[in-house]
């Protein structure tokens, strides 16, 4: 796995690996895929070139030697480490820090070692558990996800790209990290670290695009072994290197195996594109009102009444919206009038739920 070749003709070779790969892209047209939702990726074009077997390796060889002394030690990458609980990890770590994720991931596992021990609860019992990790709709679709895998593939996390693709809340990027962390296949798995590793490394820019195109697979693909299990290796260290070297703001260059030819280091690492996107800060913001709101079901034993609510902040407009925001995504059920519980969960007696329950 360890490449021994000097920094000059790892170079070479690296450099013909991406020129290569960028010859791929260009062949293939792009189509649009979201990685938050299930979608398919068109087939890819018979007539698109690929790099020769020298050339195709030499990107991995340098990451994945850089990988096999740097990769911190996470659960979810431990050969013991169920399907599920790699499923349960990917959709943790959607917009989560690492440190975060460990300690719900580890507590959620514990609760719930199988996809049958979550769908046997109610769904506001995962809402519950999911606690402050933020955006609380995946913990609904990690229930959603564990029913289907309990009904309708006994129990057992599909390990077929096209099946992970229909589970609920399964999308594009965590159907194919399942597929390559947990079943050890071979495939494109692009999150933004490797899509900011690989637009920098290979194409010579700093991509802050969000959407993944049949282009990005075809590229890092090329770039990946050609045997599925260090393809599944290659996959994880392409992840690591961009999450600890090839970072968004500050990059450590000097620490990358892959400095001698990275190409946007050649080009004078240009700024950016602007994408018009902005961080939106969370104070004051109705994602804020939502976490308060569920803040109080989830520690409430018992349905909770709209003047409970209401003392947990002061500007009734946005609460109001928040709420509606919270049960229009089924975050939150009103058991009755101005009564409001998690999902599923047991109304007071004498109270019944819409539903007739």
């Amino acid at each position: 796995m360890a490449s021994t070749a000097s920094p000059t003709a790892t170079s070479a070779s690296v450099t013909t690996a991406a020129a290569d790969a960028a010859a791929v892209a260009d062949a293939v047209d792009a189509v649009s895929v979201d990685a938050a939702e299930p979608a398919a990726v068109a087939p890819v074009a018979a007539t698109a070139a690929r790099p020769g077997p020298g050339a195709s390796t030499a990107f991995s060889d340098a990451v994945l030697e850089w990988y096999a002394t740097h990769a911190r030690d996470l659960p979810w990458r431990h050969p013991e480490a169920s399907p599920w609980a790699v499923l349960v990890s990917e959709i943790m770590l959607q917009q989560t820090p690492v440190n975060r994720v460990l300690p719900a991931w580890q507590a959620w596992l514990d609760r719930w070692p199988a996809p049958s021990a979550l769908a046997a609860e109610p769904a506001g019992e995962a809402v519950r558990m999911w606690g402050r990790l933020g955006y609380p709709r995946r913990a609904l679709r990690l229930h959603q996800a564990a029913v289907a895998i309990t009904e309708e593939h006994h129990g057992l996390v599909p390990d077929d790209l096209e099946h992970l693709l229909r589970l609920p809340g399964v999308g594009t990027y965590t159907a194919r990290a399942v597929a390559a962390f947990a079943f050890r296949q071979r495939h494109a798995v692009i999150d933004v670290n490797v899509r900011r590793l690989v637009g920098r490394a290979v194409n010579g820019r700093d991509d802050q695009r969000t959407a993944v195109s049949r282009r990005d697979l075809e590229l890092v693909e090329s770039l990946l072994p050609h045997d599925a299990e260090s393809a599944a290796q290659a996959s994880a260290a392409f992840m690591e290197l961009g999450a600890l070297v090839c970072v968004a703001r500050t990059p450590r260059c000097e620490a990358c195996p892959l400095r001698w030819e990275c190409a946007w280091r050649r080009a004078g690492s240009p700024a950016a594109a602007d994408t018009g996107r902005r961080t939106q800060s969370y104070a004051g913001t109705d994602r804020q009102v939502r976490g308060k709101l569920l803040a109080v079901l989830r520690e409430s034993p018992v349905p909770v009444p709209q003047d409970v609510l209401d003392t947990v902040w002061d500007e009734p407009v946005q609460r109001g919206r928040a709420l509606h925001g919270l049960l229009d995504d089924g975050l939150v059920v009103a058991v009755a009038p101005g009564v409001y519980a998690l999902p599923g969960e047991q109304v007071w007696p004498g109270v019944h739920s819409p539903s007739g329950g």
